[in-house]
């Protein structure tokens, strides 16, 4: 039998702090925010993450991919019956960041030329 993986990293990011409000980082096991209370990450993690990370993509990409497993595991443990499914949890971790390529300029029509 293979021994049970212990957890990931400690999820310190957004690293954004006040004296008054406590971070948005995820509270483990049940992966909600530990200011606000949602999901995470909740939206105000979503606008801190982008701007701390704003000249790495690749680097938000692999941070968010990296939690993104460590709650499925976690999340698995607490209920494994009727949790997010892969999907759901790739939608609420990684698919909203900056990864996606820009829209590109319409392209004129003959007509308007």
């Amino acid at each position: 039998m293979l021994p049970f993986p212990s957890p990931g990293p400690t999820p310190d990011r957004p690293r954004y702090r006040t004296e008054t409000v406590p971070p948005h980082t995820p509270l483990r096991p049940v992966w909600a925010c530990r200011s606000c209370g949602n999901p995470w990450p909740c939206p105000d993690a979503r606008l801190l993450l982008r701007a701390e990370y704003e000249d790495n993509p690749p680097g938000l990409s692999i941070y968010l991919t990296g939690l993104m497993f460590e709650a499925m595991r976690d999340l698995y443990h607490l209920n494994p019956h009727d949790g997010q499914s892969p999907r759901e949890m790739f939608d609420r971790f990684v698919s909203w960041g900056p990864f996606r390529k820009p829209a590109t300029e319409p392209r004129p029509s003959a007509d308007r030329a």
